[in-house]
């Protein structure tokens, strides 16, 4: 569809007079080239514009205004340009600088004299190299890491996933003895990468069902666990373990820490690390997401427009029956360019037929996605 139809059909479905639309044209024209467009999971010949016009005609006339101020006013959109800043950040940002603090605590110096001290800078680049980056899921964007830090970190160093067997665990180490010509090396630190992170419950979290805890974390655990059988010697005395998420909400901050610090007895072992640090790229403020005295007409839309086939097995996880707020209950009004997460507001990204369910005295409505989400779970 031409953007200019697509405009027209937008502008009769708002009903809007000239003045409004000539406003809100401008507007939409430029959010869809500069940012919308770029989402990676709309339908091949599809683009914000048509999406839109789509999504806002599951709505009630009088509601329409309500659907298209929140997509005016509260959608979060984070593009690919944000994304990879987030990522280019990572190392200068977050890593060189836990790379100073270790040494400098190490060699007893602050830590502004970590690259003047001779003894420093030679441990410093040393321990750069003893530093192994563990990617939790695609989201973790090692390419644009590996890219980002030429010349300062090997190919080597870079894993794009944290359940690998353990012939691939010796190769790394005897990459690393080779780079520091040093057949006694071992890791001293190692970084789990993901992109977003919005209650923090698949990284970390007790399953009531199973009576145990589970999570990308136990995972990582249970692979470096068995890696050890073959390959003892992988790991330094010491070691430390940092999970970095570019994004994350305020909450899963919060919770993430809370959870580990419970877990401290279950995740103890003798090779396990006693240093289990979190970090985080950006994180979004605590009244990000929707409020009911702030938000309440939409919030209203998102309990209307609700069919609860999109609640699964997976969802439940997160301890929210009805989604309408996104899993978890988290309300946030946010899309990532390359997904949508489920933590958002359903409206945003679920899509079903609707129709009759066993726990509704009336069909459930049909629900059209704004920006279709890609399950990783079906």
């Amino acid at each position: 569809m031409k953007e200019d139809l697509a405009l027209r059909i937008l502008s009769q479905i708002m009903k809007w007079d000239d003045e409004r639309a000539r406003t809100e044209f401008a507007w939409l024209r430029l959010m869809a080239r500069l940012k919308y467009d770029g989402y990676r999971d709309f339908q091949a010949g599809m683009r914000f514009l048509e999406s839109l016009a789509v999504w806002l005609q599951q709505f009630d006339a009088e509601e329409r205004e309500t659907a298209y101020i929140f997509v005016r006013q509260t959608l979060t959109y984070v593009g690919a340009a944000e994304l990879q800043r987030l990522v280019e950040q990572f190392y200068p940002r977050t890593v060189r600088d836990r790379l100073h603090r270790m040494v400098a605590t190490e060699c007893r110096i602050p830590p502004y004299r970590v690259l003047v001290d001779e003894r420093a800078r030679v441990a410093y680049e040393e321990l750069r190299r003893k530093t192994l980056f563990m990617g939790l899921s695609d989201g973790a964007r090692i390419d644009v890491v590996r890219h980002s830090t030429v010349g300062l970190l090997s190919n080597e160093q870079l894993v794009i996933a944290t359940q690998v067997d353990q012939d691939k665990w010796k190769d790394l180490l005897e990459s690393l003895r080779d780079d520091l010509k040093d057949g006694a090396a071992q890791f001293k630190l190692i970084y789990l990468i993901d992109d977003f992170a919005g209650t923090g419950t698949s990284f970390f979290r007790y399953n009531e069902e199973k009576c145990k805890w589970t999570g990308k974390l136990m995972r990582f655990r249970d692979s470096l666990e068995n890696a050890l059988q073959t390959v003892p010697d992988v790991l330094a005395d010491g070691w430390q373990l940092c999970a970095h998420h570019y994004l994350a909400s305020a909450a899963a901050k919060e919770a993430m820490a809370q959870r580990l610090d419970e877990a401290r007895t279950v995740l103890a072992s003798p090779w396990w690390t006693q240093n289990l640090q979190i970090s985080f790229g950006s994180v979004f403020p605590s009244d990000f997401p929707l409020m009911w005295e702030r938000d309440q007409e939409f919030i209203a839309l998102t309990e209307k427009y609700y069919d609860p086939i999109i609640r699964t097995k997976h969802t439940n996880v997160g301890g929210a029956t009805h989604l309408g707020l996104g899993y978890g209950g988290c309300a946030l009004p946010l899309v990532l360019e390359h997904n949508t997460p489920n933590n958002s507001v359903a409206l945003l990204w679920a899509e079903t037929e609707g129709g009759m369910r066993a726990d509704l005295d009336a069909p459930a409505p049909a629900m059209r996605a704004l920006f279709r989400r890609r399950q990783r779970h079906s």
